[in-house]
């Protein structure tokens, strides 16, 4: 029994030296969203970003994600696609140390953060 333990114990101790995937490190699902600290030109530039790398139109005028119409909103919402598109690694998120990985699900009214 204490070899199982020991065992798992490096594993964990693997997956967070390793940078691996965050799923798999606590089996909760993560989200990634903007630093509220995150100035206007960061932002701008994670959204043109991401969205050059995912399908960003659920942010779109009149789509489920457009509301509130700000740049920390879009920007959560466009590094979010990327992350969870990527995999869901913390590098994925990083976006010049902009980007903040959560464990509560930021979905709010009808939009529905993947």
């Amino acid at each position: 029994m204490a070899k199982v333990a020991a065992l798992s114990l490096f594993f964990l101790l693997l997956s967070f030296t390793s940078g691996g995937n965050l799923m798999m490190v606590n089996g909760q699902k993560t989200w990634c969203v903007a630093k509220p600290s995150s100035d206007q030109a960061t932002l701008l530039a994670n959204i043109n970003y991401a969205c050059s790398q995912v399908d960003c139109r659920v942010m779109q005028k009149g789509c489920p994600c457009f509301t509130p119409d700000n740049l920390i909103n879009h920007a959560s919402i466009a590094m979010n696609l990327y992350y969870q598109a990527k995999g869901r690694n913390r590098w994925n998120c990083d976006f010049r140390s902009s980007g903040l990985v959560v464990i509560t699900d930021p979905s709010y009214a009808n939009c529905i953060y993947e």
